[in-house]
């Protein structure tokens, strides 16, 4: 659900890191290329390659909890002093680190700033992305965001989309997801025959879904895909499963995650699809790529949204990997390189291209969280 300030430091700093060659050791647990895990978040049998995280995201885990990011997580009170300096004093949110060979121009839709980018070499390009930031609905698009919609425009060859949506508590979900859908349906219109994938991450990545379902609701057609990284789905996460999970997590906690929900609800439960939208309905959306690391509290949700897709017949290849920290595909690892080649591929053809063994890959994950769930 976040991508919060410190998100960029994370970055930078991981990637110094990186280079520096600085190993930090946080045990061996095995590959989830196959789903084959199990929901606590344990260990599990290896994969049939036998690698596990690699050495670099075992060093980002390390330093992540190092870095103070949870600690902005930890409780009501925390989030309400966040909202409250982030009220007098608003974060900037224009586009950093766009870096050369992209374009950008602002107009207003809505009330919204909206963003748009494009290559530069190649600015007519037909296809486009809608960018939906992470922030725990509280919280601005970062410079890390930035960086991923500069490289998407880059190499996926698209126009990128990006509105900068009010941030709760000032604006709530009852009026944030309708706009979103909207918002979404005027860019469809516009496209033609031209295709729009939503690309979202953490609580963007929930919302995206949440205007998705929207869509289909009010009878508009369906983007052309949805690629959905660490997504925000179900503000219900005081489970004991979550807490098991949460005190392995570097990144995030339960009390301020629960209290950031409760500002975005507003007015409505935080049940509601709005909020949590794997309660609403599946059938007839868009084809769906998901990317969840076992190092994020989040992910049960993840499997759970699979298991829900598949069986309202919508199309659905889900990433899981073990050890990964939540927005593991922002992230400088091999890990996170190779799920953003992967939200590449996709943006550029304008689908979630499905593999020939996601159903079984999806039914197999499907089984052991129900086997444990």
């Amino acid at each position: 659900m976040v991508a919060v300030d410190g998100e960029r430091l994370a970055s930078e700093q991981a990637e110094l890191a990186l280079k520096q060659d600085v190993v930090m050791s946080v045990g061996k647990m095995s590959s989830t290329r196959h789903g084959q895990m199990r929901r606590g978040g344990g260990p599990t049998a290896p994969s049939a390659d036998g690698v596990g995280p690699s050495w670099q995201s075992r060093c980002l885990n390390g330093l992540l909890r190092r870095l103070p990011m949870k600690t902005h997580w930890a409780s009501a009170e925390v989030v309400q002093a966040q909202v409250r300096r982030l009220a007098l004093r608003p974060a900037a949110y224009g586009p950093a680190d766009l870096g050369r060979g992209v374009e950008v121009a602002l107009k207003n839709v809505g009330g919204w700033p909206v963003y748009q980018t494009a290559p530069s070499e190649h600015p007519d390009v037909a296809n486009y992305a809608l960018f939906v930031h992470g922030g725990g609905y509280i919280h601005e698009i970062v410079r890390a965001h930035w960086r991923f919609v500069a490289a998407l425009t880059r190499q996926a060859r698209v126009r990128c989309v990006v509105p900068v949506f009010p941030l709760a508590p000032f604006a709530t979900a009852k009026d944030i997801v309708p706009a979103m859908g909207a918002l979404l349906a005027k860019l469809l219109e516009e496209a033609g025959p031209a295709k729009v994938t939503v690309v979202g991450n953490s609580a963007g990545a929930g919302l995206g879904l949440a205007a998705a379902q929207w869509l289909r609701d009010t009878r508009y057609r369906q983007p052309d895909g949805l690629v959905l990284v660490s997504p925000a789905l179900n503000a219900s996460v005081d489970h004991d499963e979550r807490k098991a999970i949460a005190a392995r997590d570097p990144m995030l906690d339960i009390p301020g995650i629960l209290e950031a929900a409760r500002l975005y609800a507003g007015d409505l439960d935080v049940a509601h699809p709005y909020v949590s939208p794997l309660n609403g309905d599946f059938r007839d959306l868009a084809p769906m790529i998901v990317f969840a690391g076992t190092r994020d509290f989040l992910y049960p949700d993840s499997v759970d949204l699979a298991a829900k897709a598949r069986a309202a017949g919508v199309p659905v290849e889900l990433h899981l990997q073990e050890g990964q920290p939540h927005n593991y595909a922002m992230m400088p690892t091999p890990e996170g390189r190779r799920a953003r080649e992967r939200i590449v591929r996709a943006v550029s053809a304008g689908q979630a291209i499905i593999g020939p063994s996601l159903s079984a890959k999806a039914e197999a994950i499907a089984a052991v969280a129900q086997q444990e769930g």
